[in-house]
């Protein structure tokens, strides 16, 4: 049985070094790290490592998670101790499942287990099928063929924050409890009618439902629904309200409460970060790490995966495959198992060329038994065949065609009112050239508007419609040889929605530019073959974003306005993004909630709370610091 690590508090890594004494099987190597307060359940039974390759990267990956168990020898500072398999008990299972799509496939015959007290990851690339699983999981969608064993009550928070906007906020907690809220609407319904129009079959129901009323706990489901979200946050008088007239944070702590009502022992969660600001993003991930239960989730943030997570479910090479700790330790896994299996291929390729050039030489001569004997070893050494991994990973690099001036930007006293909400108070700053700034506040703050009042007039790449946007007073002066280029939050509006294809449609920024060279900036964002083709009103969120990115490319701005670049992409764009911010020599403005893009970014804070913004001249720790420090 393959060693399992429980993480208590998901804390700060060490070396393993400093740990543990391990064998120096080449096999562990993608476990350089281990945290603190971590439980191992050491293997029982050992496997040899002399096993066959197999014949396919699948069966590799499978093979080496399950005989590279962590062989640690106890040590008091890490509390490493050997604990019994019975204390983690099972709360859901996939057995033998496959998932096709006429001739595609997600994956197949997958086994798997989630246990009781770990937090789980889904990862993937768009379109691997992450949602997919998430629905078979929670029972939405049927598999192909195989089986999955649930818990008797189990909370799921579904992608779409928008689907209960007309219900009120305390029965939208109650539907977490799908058979209390059918038998109430259907009680209900029996007692709108008029008395005289009841019948025997009728009452015969009534009593049926308050029946199961009573055994769900219905006649305290009202009181025990405003406990819960008052726990979480949402005051009492928020609770009669419709949904719709929440904030996106609200509904999703509104959402949580109805996949938390029940007491259920799993809890599966769909991109539950998605319209959240970063202050919420940070309270759902503290929420998460004290749940007891059995987690799944899926996102888009690393930062959110590796602080929650202990566990990985990756969805690559046609099937789900397990590893331990989160989505970085998932990446170094991964690639150096892979890594590993190349070498060990090119080694025997080097050995077959050997062998069969002894073979050519001697065959037919004296030694024609020795030649028998290594056509037999060329035969056993026959390398794998290694599965084409489904990540792709873009290639992003913003380039400028000129340098604009010292001081690209200055702003003063501009100020936005929306009727009497005063959105932008008197705001004055200098920006210097090269300042990655990030704008950063809940929600509904006015980070977006602040963007929109000093794009109006900027010099570059704007259109037209975002040079009609009003402001109340104040000046938006930009520097010498600027050039702006903007991503929209709602970036769909910035691309035509006809027949004209994604090659066309970038080819008008640029008329100078050949085919290959547009067709190689698409190629790095993924565009590959006749997807080039495809026309712009049946591109995705994720295909516009991508494609907004290569005319940001192929324009060379010398500075970036960016507002939410990464909604809608998926971990390996992200990241490329990040990379690229990090690299690029322009100026940048930058509304985002990805912790990592902030963190490794920006140089600079403009922090939207309580009607003002604070000017902070220094990157996103030292704020957090400095922050922390002015609230105490």
């Amino acid at each position: 049985m393959p060693s399992v690590r429980l993480d208590t508090a998901r804390p700060q890594f060490h070396s393993i070094s400093k740990a543990a004494k391990c064998d120096s099987s080449p096999h562990l190597s993608h476990y350089m790290q281990l945290p603190r307060n971590c439980l191992i359940i050491k293997e029982i039974s050992r496997t040899s490592f002399a096993t066959p390759l197999r014949a396919n990267l699948n069966e590799s990956i499978k093979t080496s998670i399950r005989f590279d168990s962590l062989r640690i020898q106890s040590d008091s500072a890490y509390h490493v101790r050997t604990i019994s398999c019975y204390t983690c008990k099972v709360m859901l299972s996939i057995n033998n499942v496959s998932m096709r799509f006429g001739p595609r496939v997600l994956f197949e015959d997958v086994t798997t287990t989630f246990m009781c007290g770990r937090r789980y990851a889904i990862t993937g690339p768009n379109g691997a099928g992450k949602s997919t699983l998430m629905k078979i999981l929670t029972g939405e969608l049927e598999p192909t063929k195989g089986s999955i064993t649930r818990p008797k009550r189990f909370g799921v928070l579904r992608q779409d924050q928008f689907a209960f906007d007309a219900f009120r906020v305390i029965d939208t907690v109650i539907m977490g409890n799908g058979t209390l809220w059918k038998a109430l609407d259907e009680r209900d319904a029996l007692y709108a009618k008029p008395h005289d129009d009841l019948t025997d079959a009728d009452g015969m129901r009534l009593g049926e439902l308050e029946g199961v009323v009573g055994e769900e706990g219905g006649y305290s489901a009202e009181a025990d629904a405003g406990i819960l979200l008052d726990g979480l946050g949402i005051e009492s008088a928020f609770h009669e309200r419709k949904m719709g007239e929440l904030q996106g944070g609200q509904k999703v702590r509104v959402l949580l409460a109805q996949a938390l009502f029940g007491n259920p022992t799993a809890l599966l969660l769909d991109e539950p970060t998605n319209n959240l600001d970063l202050d919420s993003v940070h309270w759902l991930q503290k929420y998460l790490t004290d749940y007891e239960g059995v987690l799944i989730v899926i996102s888009h943030d690393r930062h959110f995966l590796n602080s929650v997570c202990t566990h990985t479910a990756d969805i690559d090479y046609e099937t789900v495959i397990m590893y331990v700790g989160g989505y970085d330790d998932m990446v170094v896994a991964k690639t150096q198992i892979r890594s590993r299996i190349e070498s060990e291929n090119a080694q025997r390729e080097k050995k077959i060329a050997q062998l069969n050039e002894f073979i050519a030489r001697f065959s037919a001569g004296t030694r024609s038994a020795q030649a028998t004997s290594r056509k037999k070893e060329v035969e056993r050494l026959q390398t794998s065949e290694l599965a084409r991994s489904n990540i792709q990973r873009p290639y992003i690099k913003f380039e400028m065609k000129r340098n604009s001036g010292r001081h690209p930007l200055e702003i003063k006293s501009v100020e936005k009112s929306y009727d009497t909400l005063k959105v932008i108070p008197r705001f004055t700053a200098s920006v210097t050239r090269g300042e990655k700034i990030a704008l950063m506040g809940r929600n509904g703050t006015g980070k977006t508007t602040m963007l929109k009042s000093l794009i109006r007039n900027a010099t570059g790449f704007i259109d037209d419609s975002d040079k009609q946007f009003p402001i109340d007073g104040g000046k938006v002066i930009w520097g010498h040889e600027v050039t702006v280029g903007y991503f929209a939050q709602d970036h769909t509006d910035s691309i035509t929605r006809d027949n004209t294809t994604s090659i066309d449609w970038l080819w008008q920024f640029d008329p100078s530019a050949n085919q290959q060279e547009l067709r190689g900036l698409m190629g790095q964002m993924l565009f590959s073959g006749d997807e080039a083709l495809k026309p712009t009103r049946a591109l995705s969120g994720g295909e516009s974003a991508r494609l907004i990115f290569c005319r940001l490319m192929l324009q060379k701005p010398n500075f970036l306005v960016l507002d939410e670049p990464t909604n809608h992409l998926d971990l390996e764009s992200i990241n490329a993004l990040n990379i690229s911010l990090q690299r690029y020599d322009g100026t940048v403005l930058l509304v985002t909630h990805d912790h990592d893009v902030i963190d490794e970014v920006a140089t600079r804070i403009w922090h939207f709370h309580a009607g003002k913004i604070d000017d902070f001249k220094g990157p996103y720790e030292e704020f957090v610091a400095y922050a922390q420090e002015k609230a105490s």
